[in-house]
Formats: structure tokens, C-alpha cells, sequence
């Protein structure tokens, strides 16, 4: 811990993704493609060329196998020692952020499929702003377990901060 009146210093904690079981399907789409294509090259009925199908099997590998992976990959949690960062978008980025000196509340929801793949759904609320919801949390008793650390922590520091600025003097 720093020293009283000297600010923390913001360390990351951890950056995670969502899970990617959503991708499931994307795989499956993408072998079913690459099967069939090369199992109709140069196997075509009368008009229709080997160029045709492959523009028709990378059509289908970017709409449903590339896209979907751009998506998952572009949505990040960042867990810092001062704030919970969401970041979403591909073009143009969103951003929302949760401080942990500010105090909120943690709420876990896991279905029986997110208890299989080990996954759950964190909601961060504080009264004040609307709830942040991490969706597909890897390792969610995990990093349930880090946020309350973070805030207990983040709110004893603040605490001895207001204490030591009461005075001019540091407790000891």
C-alpha cells in the first residue's frame, strides 16, 4: 500500500474476453465450408465453374465464421486496481467504467449451460449510473472474487485518505 496522501498507483489486474463457446457454430460452419468445397471442385453440375463456388464458400466464411470472431475478439473487460473498464466496437470504440472507490454491487447469474462451460454473467451496480453487465465471464467465482477484493481495498484507501487529510497528519 502507498503511504497516506500519496495516490495508488492504477496497476492492471486482469483483461478477459467473454467466452468463446459463441464461436461453436462459427467452427462447425467453417469445416461444413471447406468439406463441401472440396468435396464439388471440379464436381460442379453443367454451368456453373470452380470460380463460383469458392466465391460462394468465402462469402460464407467471412458472413459467418470472420465476422462473429471480429465481434468476440473486439469486446474487452479490463479490471484495473481503481476501476472496471468495458470496451466494445469495431470501427468506433464504446467505453464504460465502474470505479471501485465509488462502491458497487455484484451480482452473479449462472445458467446450468454457464455452469457446464464454467462461464457466468457479472452485474455491476452502484444505484447511481446504469448496471454493467459482463457477459460469459471465464473463471466468474474468480474474478467475483478479485472485484470485492479491489473494492474493499480501493474504499480502506480512500477511507485513510479522508482520515489523514482531516488533520494534516498521517495515522499511524
Amino acid at each position: 500500500m502507498p503511504p497516506a496522501g500519496v495516490p495508488a498507483e492504477e496497476l492492471l489486474i486482469a483483461r478477459f474476453r467473454g467466452h468463446a463457446r459463441r464461436l461453436f457454430w462459427s467452427a462447425l460452419v467453417l469445416i461444413g465450408v471447406c468439406g463441401a468445397a472440396a468435396y464439388f471442385y471440379g464436381n460442379l453440375p453443367a454451368g456453373l465453374e470452380d470460380w463460383m463456388l469458392l466465391a460462394a464458400a468465402g462469402a460464407l466464411v467471412v458472413a459467418l465464421v470472420v465476422v462473429p470472431f471480429v465481434i468476440w475478439y473486439s469486446r474487452t473487460v479490463t479490471v484495473t486496481t481503481r476501476r472496471v473498464i468495458t470496451s466494445h466496437g469495431i470501427g468506433a470504440r464504446s467505453r464504460d467504467e465502474m470505479s471501485h472507490a465509488r462502491g458497487y454491487t455484484i451480482g452473479v447469474r449462472r445458467g446450468i449451460l454457464q455452469r457446464m462451460w464454467g462461464v457466468g454473467t457479472i452485474t455491476l451496480s452502484n444505484g447511481v449510473d446504469a448496471p454493467m453487465r459482463l457477459l460469459n465471464v471465464p473463471n466468474v467465482t474468480l474474478v467475483h472474487e478479485t472485484l470485492a477484493d479491489q473494492i474493499e481495498v480501493s474504499q480502506i484507501l480512500a477511507h485513510r485518505d479522508a482520515q489523514s487529510g482531516q488533520d494534516g497528519t498521517a495515522p499511524l
